[in-house]
């Protein structure tokens, strides 16, 4: 077993072997250049732009949402922590119902109400209102990530996995940018109400798309919905010390993440920056910074291994941190767009290693994985205001650079355990 990759070819004694996988037959799992690759890759691409737009549809507007429902920053964040939250809490019931009904079965269904719900997002007449509707999305928007994760590791092949979950992880990104930027200067002339509803339209026609282009599954294998069962896979997956610290990692960069972006709009709209709406929605247009990033993790990955890729993100993440800190905007931008780049390919990374560690239960594997990683969303999101709250920016930062030291702390973990597990099976 190569300590690079840190037992992610782990064979499982009492999982099936499938055709595609046995030795004398050929894989007929999609590959980049084959047969609905391409069909498949911008389906999924589609779906994670619509998930990301919606869960944080509101993020760019909070500036507009406290002034029209007179609070504060703190309290205006749980639309984007409630969001996040309901996605964490159901997102592991929701990838049962899908190795029982299928991947792109569950994924549809949840699109479906997910999108029916942004499109009544705009009327809530009340910020309790408004909060228990995002919480309603985000528990539909559940059965995306894990499910589409899933999927990927059950129909691509191996060797293009990294890079078939980057550009799913990238359209998370486009998602989680354009509907900031649309949201912003929608807002600046129509009104936050307005700018909600036009991400909703959005994803509508995302998800329509997304059903017509994705090819059925050819690979997936029906599985129990009996609770011991699935809390047995839940007890394995938890006991693998490789994906606890996946899981772990994935938390901490989502909360670097969460924090800054929840705050920022709120750091720009005061002095010595100052600017409008419109201009403070744009900002986001560094997501593709993230686009870049998740999409070339499988060559970072190559390059430097796991665990070296997972010390760049870090780093480059941090550096971003301590840059946004200056009073000028050039400097906060590029702090932003580290920030943004580093976040996405340790995402891309982490989650990746989740779906080729996991060898049976990889919704289940996958879906804790998401947890984790919105768990870190809606503290970030809340923490980070806070922070905000009583220290202004550098509050927030000082949580951010907090939680990327344990994203550091745990990789030289996991770094020291794959060198005394190589020790001990060469001794």
């Amino acid at each position: 077993m190569p300590a690079s990759t840190e037992a992610s070819t782990r064979v499982d004694a009492v999982s099936p072997v499938s055709a595609s996988d046995a030795p004398d037959s050929p894989d007929s799992r999609m590959a980049p250049g084959g047969p609905g690759y391409r069909r498949m890759s911008f389906a999924l691409f589609l779906a994670g732009v619509a998930t990301f737009a919606l869960l944080y549809s509101t993020q760019a507007l909070l500036p507009l949402i406290s002034g029209e429902f007179g609070v504060a920053a703190s309290e205006a964040s749980w639309t984007v922590a409630a969001a996040t939250g309901g996605l964490a809490l159901f997102v592991l019931p929701m990838s049962a119902l899908s190795e029982r009904f299928g991947r792109r079965t569950v994924m549809t269904a949840s699109l479906a109400v997910a999108v029916t719900v942004g499109l009544l997002v705009p009327f809530a007449p009340s910020l309790p209102a408004l909060v228990a509707l995002r919480a309603v999305q985000g528990a539909a928007l559940a059965g995306l990530p894990a499910s589409a994760t899933a999927y990927l590791a059950e129909e691509v092949r191996p060797k293009a996995l990294v890079t078939a979950i980057g550009l799913f992880v990238a359209g998370n990104s486009v998602g989680g940018m354009s509907g900031r930027v649309i949201t912003g200067w929608v807002a600046q002339e129509w009104g936050w109400r307005v700018a909600v509803g036009v991400i909703g339209a959005l994803a509508v026609a995302c998800a329509v798309a997304f059903r017509l282009l994705l090819p059925a599954p050819r690979h997936f294998t029906a599985g129990s919905l009996r609770p011991r069962v699935l809390l047995g896979t839940v007890r394995g997956h938890l006991s693998d010390p490789l994906l606890r610290r996946l899981y772990a990692i994935g938390a901490l960069f989502m909360t670097v993440f969460g924090g800054v972006y929840t705050v920022i709009g709120y750091r720009l709209t005061e002095t010595p920056f100052s600017l409008p709406q419109g201009i403070i929605g744009s900002i986001f247009l560094v997501y593709l910074v993230g686009t870049v990033s998740a999409s070339t993790a499988g060559r970072l990955v190559g390059r430097l291994g796991r665990r070296g890729a997972l010390y760049a993100a870090g780093g480059t993440t941090a550096t971003g941190l301590v840059l946004s800190l200056a009073g000028s905007l050039p400097l906060v931008l590029l702090g932003l767009v580290l920030i943004t780049g580093g976040f996405f390919a340790g995402h891309a990374v982490a989650s990746s290693a989740v779906s080729k560690t996991a060898v049976h239960g990889r919704a289940q594997a996958s879906a804790l994985y998401q947890s984790a990683y919105y768990i870190g969303s809606s503290a970030g999101s809340t923490i980070g205001a806070l922070a905000f709250h009583a220290g202004g920016w550098t509050g927030t930062v000082t949580v951010g650079l907090l939680a990327v030291l344990g994203v550091v702390s745990i990789t030289v973990l996991g770094t020291r355990a794959a060198r005394t597990e190589q020790r001990l099976a060469t001794a």
